[in-house]
């Protein structure tokens, strides 16, 4: 497929994610732009529905980045030992708070490179926090992402870095971040990894891979 056809059959995927998703909410629950950071630190090898329930009383015990920032990394290791690599991820919480506060003003970095600087941050959390908080262009290729785009034929490879750059190239950019949250909740309802419900999809004349 060239690459022109690809930004077509992007545009009439995005057309019909669009009807059958009007609201294109983050699966996250948070009500500060830290607290989406922080989540999308946690939800490394993570389910959401996971995260969500683990960040409940971890966002009611520590409200700011300052409070994190002083946080007792074994208090934090202890909300949220069930969200799996709970040390490496208590660490990384109170260590990327802290560079913010030391290093901008307490203000969470607004570009792509300083987001991925900050401890535990890679591209798809730096993505979120870019599409979602600060209203910028995004690509979020988690694993929803890349399994979908993939089938549909938009995409090649499971490599997040190299999803996204595919993407870049054939999504419109005001219509990314968006698009990235439908596809989410379309695979959690019909294109499952395991499972998925081909003959009731509302792409099934869209795909390019029946399963």
């Amino acid at each position: 497929m060239t690459l022109k056809e690809k930004k077509a059959l992007a545009a009439e995927v995005i057309g019909v994610l669009e009807a059958v998703y009007p609201e294109a909410v983050c699966s996250l629950t948070y009500s500060q732009p830290h607290e989406l950071m922080i989540a999308g630190r946690l939800s490394a090898q993570c389910t959401d529905a996971r995260v969500n329930l683990v960040t409940k009383e971890l966002f009611e015990k520590y409200r700011t980045i300052e409070d994190f920032a002083g946080a007792d990394v074994e208090d934090i290791e202890r909300i949220i030992k069930t969200c799996g690599l709970y040390k490496t991820k208590a660490l990384s919480i109170v260590t990327m708070c802290r560079q913010i506060m030391e290093e901008h003003g307490g203000e969470i970095p607004r570009t792509l490179e300083e987001l991925t600087k900050l401890s535990g941050i890679g591209r798809k959390t730096a993505n979120l926090i870019m599409g979602d908080v600060y209203r910028e262009p995004a690509v979020v290729t988690d694993t929803h992402c890349i399994r979908i785009c993939s089938r549909i034929g938009l995409t090649k490879g499971k490599e997040p870095a190299k999803v996204e750059e595919q993407l870049w190239k054939i999504l419109p950019k005001e219509k990314s971040s968006d698009f990235c949250h439908r596809l989410v909740l379309f695979g959690r309802e019909y294109c499952k990894a395991r499972g998925p419900r081909c003959s009731e999809c509302p792409l099934l004349g869209i795909c390019r891979q029946i399963i």
